[in-house]
Formats: structure tokens, sequence, C-alpha cells
């Protein structure tokens, strides 16, 4: 089985059991809102992991800082933290459009407080970029699109 597949394979049976715990009466309470912005980072990563990076950290959160970072990842050399919109339409606004300024300077915060997790040798050397994934839950199907450098430092 090919990396590819086995990806498709482990995303295809999340969904399943996520379908079969909602019909068996298992839902996860709280805002519709915030469900759809749960699947739409479990879609992403399944993604992230098929164009190739390695997820490390999901939902980082530091015990001193508000806030989090939806993904963690490296794309080959480059540590990425990477923001997830998510909508169920393609409507007025992009989801990208909702990573505004104070959106983009919590997540620079969030990265230096990862970042002092590494060696301090190692951390002035790691190349390190901002992406940003918008995911539309469609009835058609779901869609990405990965912007790489979305903004910097």
């Amino acid at each position: 089985m090919t990396a590819t597949a086995w990806i498709d394979f482990q995303a295809w049976a999340l969904r399943g059991m996520e379908s079969l715990a909602g019909r068996n009466g298992f839902r996860r309470g709280g805002p519709a809102h915030l469900a759809t912005g749960a699947k739409g980072e479990r879609e992403a990563l399944f993604y992230l992991r098929k164009m190739g990076y390695t997820v490390v950290a999901q939902r980082w959160k530091s015990a001193k800082l508000w806030g989090d970072i939806d993904l963690v990842g490296w794309d080959g050399p480059m540590l990425c933290f990477v923001e997830v919109k998510t909508r169920s339409g393609r409507d007025v606004s992009s989801a990208e459009s909702a990573v505004d300024r104070d959106k983009r300077e919590m997540l620079r915060r969030m990265a230096r407080a990862y970042l002092r997790g590494f060696p301090e040798k190692l951390r002035a050397e790691v190349p390190v970029r901002f992406d940003v994934v918008s995911v539309y839950l469609l009835p058609s199907g779901t869609e990405f699109e990965l912007y790489r450098e979305a903004f910097g430092w």
C-alpha cells in the first residue's frame, strides 16, 4: 500500500467512526461552528500529510499565552505553523481572509513560544514559515486551498 493510499484509508476510517458514533447518539456538544472547525482541522491534517508534511502537533497551546496553533509540521527542512480556516460553503468571504492582523500576531507569539522548546543553538537555525489552509466542506466534497508563506514574522 502506498503512503498516499494509507493516508486516504486513515481519513476514510476516521470519517466512518465519526459517522457511526453520530448514528449511535454520541455527538459532541457545543456550537455547530466549533464542530465545523474541528472537522476542517482533521481534513486539513490528512490533506497536509498527503502533500508531504510531517505533522508533529495539533492544537498546540502554551500555558502562558492565549490561543493555539492548529497544526505544526515539517515540510522538508521547513518548520510550518499552520492556521486552518474552515467554511461550509463558498459564500461571501474566503476562509483565509479570517486570518487578520490580530490572528497573525497571536500566531507569531505562539510560534515564538513553540520555538523556545528547541535548544537555543538550533532555534536560530530552524527555517520557519506560516501557512494557511482554507477548507471548504461542500456538498460536492471537500476542497482545499494551501497558502504557503501566507505571512512572515
